[in-house]
């Protein structure tokens, strides 16, 4: 009996270990995929071999150890000397292929440079800065020569603009010939030439949009160096620190390198002053409205002369300007012009030609009015027409600053506008006072005003305007308005004083906020710039060496050798407070151009390389 229940519970454990077996085969899991690739691809060989010399041929082939692609080639990959056909530059499965349209030049470098378009095809990891060289000569040259370009009114860094050497010292050489050898900025703005023989150049830059690699556009920005540039090298050493892990040192190593001249190039990015005067097109959004675009301010205003209908006097129209000069208005003020449909008129106003010179334009336009159907509604008939009054907005919030200034707005032309017609009184000792004041036109809206007068802090205002006292072009007149206003506490505000040392001409610094917008511009007195009754915030600050003292920032010329004017950051962020006065010192060329802009107002920040997410499960 023992014996039998020996041999049967011996039998239920073969049973269920053969099940757990079944089990466990059928429920296989997923393999994983081993460790993540992290390695770049790896050059293998090419065709030519890099360096190679006397070169002849158009194709080069590169060979990596995995399969590889390309992100965008056309614009990522640079051949110097620049190609004027367009090469073909393709991946094809583990290799790189270039195969040249233009004819080669001889004793020449060509040098092939990747930047970082080379990535093997699964994880996306990058070769960077793989560049290629071969020579159609006896010798390859090595000499280098790099920089960064910033953009000169904000010292934005200037990401893929063309830079390029001339060997022809001549003025004339930047417009006329293309460029030697060239590079391109990368996102923080820097540039490397490489493979560049011995000699004297002239560097530039060039935003190169008809890709003809020289100056032949108005409208392209470009940069260039008062200095000729001459490329040098030296044996040099610098330390090199191998790492156990993050934080542990393993040993530090004095590598020998070659440190290639100049290294420190500054190019200032900008474009002329440069305008094409044209008309865009001209619109009639109301009946009694007609709008004239252009694309720059006018000197002059060009009148109109009608075609299809005839006015019943001269002053049939009314002129406003606009959009700082650019922008027209031509209120009609004959109803049976503007009940017209449609207007032709014959407008002369100047136009550039295809030289650049402004030379008389005569066109005819056509301004139609699209109505819409009015809605049927049943009218009582002792029912009269709604009054439409004219339309005025004034701009006079309750709390106002002390540098505030009040503007009113009129819907359409007002007719005499003395300053009589509004009451601004002060509050003095419990009594409404009358105060004088000043009443200003816009210059850039001529139906806009301004109520100027020297605030002071805590002071309380009233202005009034009687209904009726100011009637526009078609007779519509305004109703009353009656709004108070106080001058914030001089406690609320904050003063900045910056002592600015390194500039001893005319200059001007600008506030800026967080957006790297101007908020104030003083001039530099004395050696410092005084910014009083600030709001509570935090600001950054630009300088701009005015040569002209004309409080605009100018931009450069080539022809006349004349560079845009200098702009500063200060690398440093000012806090001000309510009711407290800072002071700071500003040494204006202490920091290197390249390093002044803060980066947080910085626009065009540099990419950041991020690593892709990895499921650590997975690795085996």
């Amino acid at each position: 009996m023992s014996n039998r229940y020996i041999r049967d519970m011996l039998l239920a454990a073969c049973g269920l270990f053969l099940l757990f077996t079944m089990y466990s085969c059928a429920n296989m899991a997923s393999p994983n995929g081993g460790p993540y690739d992290e390695k770049p691809p790896r050059f293998i060989s090419s065709t030519p071999p890099p360096n190679q010399t006397n070169y002849k041929g158009k194709k080069i082939e590169i060979l990596f150890d995995e399969l590889v692609q390309l992100d965008k080639p056309s614009e990522n990959v640079i051949i110097t000397p620049p190609q004027m056909q367009l090469p073909i530059i393709r991946a094809a499965g583990k290799k790189v292929v270039v195969e040249l349209k233009d004819s080669l030049k001889e004793n020449t470098t060509y040098t092939l440079d990747f930047t970082n378009s080379i990535s093997d095809n699964n994880e996306k990891n990058v070769f960077e800065n793989f560049s290629f060289a071969f020579s159609t000569g006896d010798m390859i040259d090595t000499l280098e020569v790099s920089g960064i370009l910033l953009n000169a009114e904000n010292l934005e860094p200037m990401p893929g603009i063309t830079i390029g050497l001339h060997k022809n010292l001549e003025d004339s050489a930047f417009v006329k010939l293309p460029f030697d050898r060239t590079s391109r900025t990368n996102d923080k703005g820097q540039f490397t030439i490489r493979n560049i023989a011995p000699g004297s150049y002239r560097i530039f830059g060039l935003n190169d949009v008809n890709r003809d690699y020289k100056f032949d556009q108005p409208g392209e920005d470009i940069a260039f160096c008062d200095s000729i540039i001459i490329p040098s090298f030296e044996l040099t050493t610098r330390q090199d620190t191998l790492w156990v892990d993050s934080l542990t040192i393993d040993t530090i190593k004095t590598v020998a390198y070659t440190r290639y001249f100049p290294d420190d190039i500054e190019l200032r990015l900008f474009k002329e002053k440069f305008a094409r005067q044209y008309l865009l097109k001209p619109e009639r959004q109301q009946e009694n409205l007609l709008t004239l675009h252009f694309n720059s301010p006018l000197d002059t205003v060009p009148l109109p002369r009608p075609i299809n209908f005839t006015p019943a006097d001269s002053s049939w129209y009314f002129i406003q300007e606009t959009e700082a000069g650019s922008g027209v208005n031509l209120w009609l003020t004959d109803s049976l012009v503007w009940k017209q449909d449609t207007l032709q008129v014959e407008l002369t106003y100047p136009k550039s030609d295809s030289l650049n010179i402004l030379r008389p334009q005569t066109d005819t336009l056509q301004f139609v009015m699209r109505r819409r159907p009015d809605k049927k509604k049943k009218k009582k008939e002792d029912e009269e027409e709604p009054l439409v009054f004219l339309g005025m907005q004034v701009n006079a919030p309750s709390s106002m600053n002390v540098f505030d200034t009040v503007s009113i707005t009129f819907s359409e032309p007002a007719i005499d506008l003395p300053k009589e017609y509004f009451r601004l009184d002060q509050m003095v000792d419990s009594l409404w006072t009358p105060v004088d004041f000043e009443l200003l036109p816009d210059s850039t809206n001529s139906l806009n005003y301004f109520i100027r007068r020297p605030w002071k802090y805590e002071e309380e205002y009233r202005l009034e305007i009687d209904s009726a006292t100011i009637f526009s072009i078609y007779d519509r007149w305004n109703e009353p308005f009656s709004g108070t206003f106080k001058v914030k506490k001089k406690d609320e505000y904050g003063n900045l004083y910056i002592n600015i040392n390194g500039i001893d001409t005319t200059a001007y610094v600008e506030l800026l906020n967080g957006s790297d917008v101007p908020v104030r511009k003083v001039k530099v007195k004395e050696g410092g710039a005084l910014f009083m009754n600030l709001k509570p915030d935090k600001y950054y600050a630009r300088l701009v060496v005015d040569l002209n003292d004309n409080g605009e920032w100018d931009t450069g010329n080539y022809a006349e050798k004349l560079q845009p004017e200098e702009v500063y950051y200060s690398p440093k962020k000012y806090e001000v407070m309510q009711n407290w006065d800072v002071e700071e010192t500003w040494n204006v060329r202490e920091t290197p151009l390249a390093r002044q802009k803060p980066l947080e107002i910085t626009k065009n920040k540099p990419k950041e390389a991020t690593k892709k997410k990895r499921n650590y499960k997975d690795e085996g």
